[in-house]
C-alpha cells in the first residue's frame, strides 16, 4: 500500500489555477471583522489584505471543484485508493504558509497544486492511516506570492471504547479518577485571569494607555503598543457569536458531541468557552447567554448558560423560596 501511495508524490493537481473572484475589499472586510483584526494596513486607498488570506482566493467554495479549469484527477484517484483501503476518515492536520509578496484590492490570483508528500503508515489516537501533505504556488500575474502547504490524515478510525459517565470515572476502590480535564497553562502573562475564575470574577485586561479592551489576556496593547494595563470585570452577559460542535477526536474526559462557542460579552471582546444549559444541537448563533462557574475534578472554568434555561432556574429557585414560606399553596 505504501508503495502505491508514494506514486502520487510530486504529482501534479492544478495547473493554472483560477480565484473565483479577485482580491477585494469586501472580502477582506469580512475576514477582519470575523478575526477581530482591526489592522490599518487592511482598510483605505492603499490597502492590503491579510497574509493569512492566503488560500481564501483559492478556494472553491460550496460548488465545490469540479467545474475548476486546470483541476486533475490526482486527488481523486489518491482518495478513492485510500477509501478502497478503508481509511475512509479525514481530518486536517496543519497548514503552513510562506508570504513573498502583499495582495492588494483587484489581483487577479492564479495557482498551481501538487501531492509534495504521502507519509508511510502512522498510528494516532484518531485510528491508523495516512498524511498527506499539497503544496499550493499563489501567484499574481506571474510573479509567486506565496506557498501554501496544506496537510490531512487519511485514517480508519480506532475502535472508541464505551463512554465512561461521570459517576464511573472514578475506578472502584480508588480515589483516583480514571480521567481529567487537561489542565490550563498558567504563566507570568495570564495569571491574573486564572486568580480571577478562581474569585468567580471574568476580569478583562485594559490598556491604561488607550483605553482598549483585550482578551486573551497578552502581554502588551495590539491598538496602541503600550506595556501597561489594568483591569475590569465583566458582567457575565453575552451573546454566542460563532460556534463548532465537537465530534473527534474523543477524549475520556469529555463527552461528545458538545457545543464549543465563541462567546461575545457584553464588554465588546470574545471569549472561546463552552454553553450549557441546552442541547448542542440547540446551540445558536445570536442565542443570549450568561456566565457561571463551574468545577471539572480540580479546575474551576468559566461557562456559559443559555439565558433561557438561566432564567428558568433563577424562577424556579424563587417559586421553591417561596414554598418553603407559605406561598401558593402553602400553609401557616
Amino acid at each position: 500500500m505504501s508503495a502505491r501511495l508514494k506514486e502520487y508524490q510530486g504529482r501534479t493537481a492544478t495547473v493554472g489555477g483560477v480565484g473565483r473572484d479577485p482580491v477585494n475589499a469586501p472580502m477582506i472586510r469580512h475576514w477582519c471583522e470575523a478575526m477581530g483584526d482591526t489592522n490599518p494596513a487592511y482598510t483605505g486607498p492603499d490597502a492590503v489584505a491579510p497574509p493569512t488570506m492566503l488560500q481564501a482566493w483559492t478556494m472553491s467554495g460550496l460548488s465545490g471543484h469540479a467545474d475548476r479549469p486546470g483541476r486533475s484527477e490526482t486527488y481523486d484517484e489518491l482518495f478513492a485508493l485510500l477509501d478502497a483501503a478503508g481509511y475512509t476518515s479525514i481530518v486536517a492536520t496543519d497548514c503552513e504558509q510562506e508570504y513573498l509578496r502583499p495582495l492588494r484590492p483587484g489581483d487577479e490570483v492564479t495557482f498551481d497544486s501538487m501531492i509534495e508528500s504521502v507519509s508511510g503508515r502512522k498510528t494516532t489516537k484518531l485510528g491508523t492511516g495516512y498524511f498527506v501533505t499539497t503544496r499550493m504556488d499563489i501567484r499574481v500575474g506571474g510573479e509567486l506570492a506565496g506557498t501554501h502547504r496544506f496537510r490531512i490524515l487519511k485514517y480508519a478510525p480506532a475502535r472508541r471504547s464505551p463512554k465512561v459517565t461521570d459517576a464511573e470515572r472514578v475506578a472502584p476502590g480508588t480515589a483516583e479518577p480514571r480521567s481529567r480535564r487537561p489542565r490550563p497553562v498558567v504563566n507570568r502573562d495570564n495569571a491574573g485571569f486564572w486568580e480571577g475564575v478562581g474569585r468567580h470574577r471574568l476580569l478583562i485586561q485594559r490598556c491604561t494607555a488607550c483605553g482598549t479592551l483585550r482578551f486573551p489576556w497578552l502581554p502588551g496593547c495590539g491598538e496602541c503598543g503600550g506595556p501597561d494595563w489594568d483591569t475590569v470585570e465583566s458582567c457575565g452577559e453575552g451573546t454566542v457569536y460563532s460556534y463548532v460542535v465537537m465530534h473527534h477526536p474523543p477524549f475520556p474526559a469529555f463527552d461528545p458531541p458538545y457545543a464549543v462557542a465563541l462567546v461575545e460579552l457584553a464588554e465588546g471582546v470574545r471569549i472561546v468557552s463552552n454553553v450549557v444549559g441546552v442541547p448542542y444541537d440547540e446551540v445558536r448563533i445570536g442565542m443570549p447567554v450568561r456566565l457561571e462557574f463551574r468545577q471539572y475534578d480540580d479546575v474551576e472554568l468559566p461557562v456559559f448558560r443559555a439565558a433561557a434555561t438561566a432564567a428558568a432556574a433563577t424562577v424556579g429557585a424563587a417559586t421553591v423560596g417561596a414554598a418553603a414560606v407559605g406561598g401558593p399553596g402553602g400553609g401557616s
